[in-house]
């Protein structure tokens, strides 16, 4: 009886301590060290919320940075995120890859001998990734100012304006968020 009750004891702390008094020190001092990020980094123009900077949003429009293909169907459905888990080897895979290149070629107006960056191609593991690489966003650069009727150099600024840094300076590699890059975009056709 007694290891019944002592067990019953430890059992209620360990709730108590693990599933009440830690997650509300973690999500308080979380909201007062990183407020923002622990609200899932939204972005708002006025009351209307645009999107978040930490998830990838679906761009076709000519005008727009496109950002990573996303596995999943409803594109960059956040309630649904999951890689392909396709093998490299699987041909579904190679085909869908072939046809992302054939797009990505097409909408860019880009010759057979241009090499094109990988995550414009190949879906991420969480299939929710807000960024692409630099290179990639050069290369949608021609296409977008060409939409907009901007210089390609305004389009180049504001890919450099917007270009995060590697992880304390030597972790990944440098990458634009596609939603600030977009958003900066309108701000130009509003200034204009």
């Amino acid at each position: 009886m007694l290891q019944l009750k002592r067990s019953i004891l430890v059992f209620m702390g360990l709730s108590i301590i693990c599933g009440l008094i830690y997650p509300l020190g973690i999500t308080a001092v979380s909201q007062a060290v990183f407020p923002r990020q622990s609200n899932a980094s939204i972005v708002k123009n006025g009351d209307i919320v645009i999107g978040s900077q930490l998830i990838g949003q679906h761009y076709t429009r000519p005008e727009y940075f496109h950002g990573r293909p996303s596995a999943i169907d409803p594109p960059y459905d956040a309630s649904n995120s999951t890689g392909s888990n396709l093998a490299p080897s699987n041909a579904k895979l190679l085909d869908q890859v072939k046809g992302r290149i054939e797009l990505v070629r097409q909408e860019n107006g880009l010759p057979l001998n241009r090499p094109i960056p990988a995550d414009l191609v190949l879906t991420s593991a969480s299939g929710l990734d807000p960024h692409i690489s630099v290179d990639a966003a050069t290369l949608q650069a021609p296409r977008i100012a060409g939409q907009r009727k901007i210089s390609r150099s305004a389009v180049q600024e504001i890919v450099y304006q917007n270009t995060e840094k590697p992880f304390l300076g030597i972790w990944g590699s440098e990458r634009v968020n596609v939603l600030q890059l977009n958003i900066a975009l309108e701000q130009i056709n509003v200034q204009q």
